[in-house]
């Protein structure tokens, strides 16, 4: 047992309640990379974008992982504007406001909608179309991704940054390396409140996303059957 152990005998259990949480967010940024990776595959096969599919490097720190997330998310968020420009752009007036009337049938959308993709890919399906409306109708680009960009962003600036994510044995070193006594006991306070409020946020965050993918690849899925 460590000196700083024998000093304060709560630090054993603060250091596996740290690890937990650490597993805890390292399961929900999975879980939105491959939920991501859901929606790249949408947009590149639907709606000829070309956005690279993303993985998480477990020799990396959180930090570099929230960044390679971003990164696409970000992609993706100039995807829909732009394919919103280009509606703007090709429809009379009238006709583009169709497109956020919620009164509108869905149907009337896609029809309008893949009136513009004919122009822009040569060949436009309902589904592209439909995919479209359901991106730019809904508060996916609008509110979900960037309340989860900017949560990721305050995650990689924090504490927890620059932790690996291979933390077992390795990352949560990092925070406690030569650290005794007193000092050790308050970051470990520190670190874990960190760890608790943004893991809060960030998985009330990323349910809302996983389910705005969802409700986007579903009808996907329903179409293509």
């Amino acid at each position: 047992m460590a000196l700083s152990d024998l000093l304060y005998p709560d630090n054993p259990k603060r250091k596996q309640e740290l690890i937990n949480l650490h597993q805890e967010l390292l399961e929900c940024m999975s879980t939105n990379f491959r939920a991501t990776n859901e929606l790249v595959g949408v947009l590149n096969e639907h709606l000829g974008c070309t956005i690279t599919h993303i993985q998480m490097r477990e020799s990396s720190t959180v930090k570099e992982n929230c960044d390679i997330i971003i990164q696409v998310m970000s992609e993706i968020q100039h995807q829909v504007q732009k394919i919103d420009s280009d509606m703007k752009e090709k429809l009379e007036p009238v006709l583009y406001q169709k497109l956020y009337d919620i009164k509108e049938p869905e149907l009337e959308k896609i029809a309008i909608a893949q009136r513009v993709f004919s122009i822009i890919l040569g060949e436009a399906t309902s589904t592209a179309a439909m995919v479209a409306i359901k991106l730019l109708g809904s508060n996916l680009l609008t509110f979900t991704v960037s309340k989860l960009i900017s949560l990721l962003a305050q995650i990689g600036a924090s504490v927890l940054g620059g932790i690996s994510i291979t933390i077992i044995g390795l990352g949560i070193e990092m925070i406690l390396h030569a650290i005794l006594g007193a000092v050790e006991r308050n970051q470990l306070l520190t670190a874990v409140r960190s760890y608790e409020k943004h893991l809060a946020e960030f998985k009330a965050a990323s349910e809302k996303y996983q389910r705005a993918i969802h409700e986007v690849t579903s009808l996907v899925r329903q179409q293509v059957q």
